[in-house]
């Protein structure tokens, strides 16, 4: 563009260059073809009119593929490309990739896609539409039919629920314990095993007894067990705490 010359062109692109016109709305700077090109895809099946229409449409399945229809394509098949990686003796991110982009698998089609692509002609006994809701039985509303129908469901299951609980109270009654089932079940206790000691003190007696007998000494562990909870410390021994929210 030499100096002092105005391109149009840009004028007509940058819609912000762009002037709305009176009475029309304002462009965006497209460039559209002129008003006798006519948008759309054509036809590429030729029909033959209303006489053909009333012999029999023409199928699809004979119109070619490069013309009105396109096959579609497969889609890739990633797990046979990595398994055929790995069997080549790639492992990186980056060799995956670049075997890729030189190789192509195509995922095979199964017969239920195939079926579903073919074209089904439909016979011409089908009825198009939605069936017509049969009428409301106004008659079984008005006797309350649905409602005793219920109830009767109801008191059959209640039924069948006593029924199963008579034969299991039934089947119980003939069980009893006797002595030997008793025994069976019952588990004797076992002492605990006594704690280890050295050989040379298993025998030897306590210098010192602060309790002033066995019964008192119990009795005192099983106070300080109940009373531990409330007091400070690891073991219970400190002063009492006050009551925590």
């Amino acid at each position: 563009m030499s100096v002092g010359v105005f391109d149009t062109d840009v004028l007509y692109d940058n819609p912000l260059l762009r002037k709305s016109e009176l009475g029309k709305s304002l462009k965006r700077g497209f460039t559209l073809p002129s008003e006798e090109f006519t948008f759309g895809r054509a036809n590429q099946s030729k029909d033959g009119g209303a006489a053909e229409a009333i012999t029999g449409w023409t199928p699809l399945a004979s119109i070619p593929p490069g013309k009105g229809r396109k096959e579609k394509k497969q889609e890739r098949d990633f797990i046979a490309l990595n398994k055929a990686c790995v069997g080549v003796g790639l492992i990186t991110a980056q060799e995956h990739f670049q075997y890729r982009a030189t190789h192509d698998v195509r995922r095979q089609a199964s017969e239920e896609e195939k079926n579903k692509t073919k074209i089904k002609r439909i016979p011409a006994t089908v009825t198009f539409g939605v069936p017509t809701r049969p009428s409301t039985p106004v008659f079984d509303l008005i006797e309350h039919k649905y409602q005793d129908r219920w109830l009767q469901e109801r008191r059959k299951t209640e039924l069948a629920k006593r029924e199963r609980v008579e034969e299991k109270e039934t089947a119980q009654k003939g069980i009893y314990e006797t002595r030997a089932s008793s025994l069976r079940k019952y588990c004797p206790p076992v002492d605990a095993p006594p704690l280890w000691h050295m050989s040379r003190f298993r025998e030897v007696l306590p210098h010192l007894e602060t309790f002033r007998s066995i019964k008192t000494k119990e009795r005192s562990f099983k106070h300080h067990a109940y009373d531990c909870t409330a007091r400070t410390g690891v073991f219970g021994h400190g002063i009492y705490e006050s009551a925590k929210s």
